[in-house]
């Protein structure tokens, strides 16, 4: 499935908000991305902003019509973009693994953020616009962020941000053609595959406090479903659990 050709900004307040306003006044094709060497207002989840040097890393947004896709369905979403940016990145390095929604992670360590918003019309989505952040050619991190890290500090090497960009719309795009296609199970059974911590036990936190369990299942609608060392499932909608790093 192609994509139009990527748009470029020098500033924005956030590439989420200039595709919302470009929704706006036009109705862009599917795909349609933009990219931007520095954010002013960039955003994450929870409302959290995200630290990047001017020019370093990869900051891009790309809008969506899913109206094909009910709503309950819309953690496929996510998952389409979580696996083009977890499959390019690992080409250059290995350990890369998506942390439960969407995170990319590299070890214990975050090396990208994603942030989709959906318009809903009626049972189904009529808008998705997904922005994500790459750390790219950060040297140093100065924010209070706990766990940074990017591709030039794992490698050693600087990267062409274009060309990385290229690289993730065209699989984010293969993974779209899958959504639209209908096959669900393919996208969800291989975002599992590839999920950080899937094997073994580990520390989680809820609001009763930290205890052990290993990942059992994803569920269609986003769940995650933990079983705990006495064999309870227990199980979360975003922001209800978290990681003990």
């Amino acid at each position: 499935m192609n994509y139009p050709e990527p748009i470029h900004l020098q500033e924005t307040v956030s590439t989420n908000s200039y595709l919302s306003e470009l929704c706006r006044d036009t109705q862009p094709a599917d795909l349609t991305n933009v990219w931007s060497d520095f954010q002013t207002a960039g955003r994450g989840q929870r409302g959290n902003s995200w630290e990047s040097e001017q020019g370093a890393n990869l900051l891009f947004s790309f809008v969506v019509f899913p109206d094909f896709l009910e709503v309950r369905r819309q953690f496929l979403l996510s998952q389409v973009t979580a696996l083009g940016l977890q499959e390019v990145l690992s080409r250059y390095t290995d350990s890369i693994t998506i942390k439960w929604p969407n995170d990319i992670y590299w070890k214990d360590k975050k090396i990208c953020g994603t942030l989709i918003e959906n318009d809903l019309t009626g049972m189904h989505i009529s808008r998705s616009i997904s922005g994500t952040g790459v750390n790219l050619n950060q040297q140093t991190f100065m924010s209070d962020a706990p766990n940074p890290v990017s591709l030039f500090q794992i490698t050693g090497k600087h990267y062409d941000r274009e060309e990385i960009l290229h690289q993730m719309m065209e699989r984010i795009a293969y993974y779209y053609d899958l959504l639209r296609k209908g096959e669900y199970e393919t996208i969800a059974s291989r975002y599992f595959e590839v999920l950080y911590r899937r094997d073994g036990f580990y520390m989680y936190q809820d609001a009763t406090g930290t205890f052990k369990a290993r990942i059992h299942a994803i569920d269609p609608i986003g769940k995650l479903i933990l079983q705990d060392e006495q064999g309870k499932l227990r199980e979360y909608m975003f922001k209800e659990v978290s990681y003990v790093l």
